[in-house]
C-alpha cells in the first residue's frame, strides 16, 4: 500500500490554536503518525488500482461467457438436428 502523506507541521500548529501545548500538540501528531506508518490503510490510489483489475477481470469473464454461449448455441443446434434427422 502507498505511504498517506500527513503534514505534521500543519497539524501541530492546528493544535496548537485550538488551545494545545507546543510538547502536547507535538506528542499528539508523532502518535498519529506512528499510528498511519503501523496502518495498513488503502489510498486512493489503491483503491483505482483494485477497480481496474477487477474491470479487466470482469472483461476477461465476460468474453468467457460469450464463448460458452457459441459453444451451447452450437450444441444445441447439432442436438436438435440430431433429433430432426430421427423424425425424417
Amino acid at each position: 500500500m502507498a505511504a498517506v502523506m500527513f503534514d505534521t507541521h500543519k497539524f501541530v500548529r492546528k493544535l496548537q490554536e485550538a488551545g494545545f501545548e507546543e510538547k502536547q500538540a507535538e506528542g499528539i501528531s508523532e502518535a498519529l503518525r506512528d499510528a498511519q506508518d503501523n496502518a495498513d490503510i488503502a489510498t486512493k490510489r489503491d483503491l483505482k488500482e483494485l477497480e481496474l483489475k477487477i474491470e479487466s477481470r470482469f472483461e476477461q469473464l465476460k468474453g468467457e461467457v460469450n464463448l460458452v454461449k457459441w459453444m451451447l448455441g452450437a450444441i444445441l443446434g447439432l442436438a436438435i438436428a440430431n433429433f430432426a434427422k430421427q423424425f425424417l
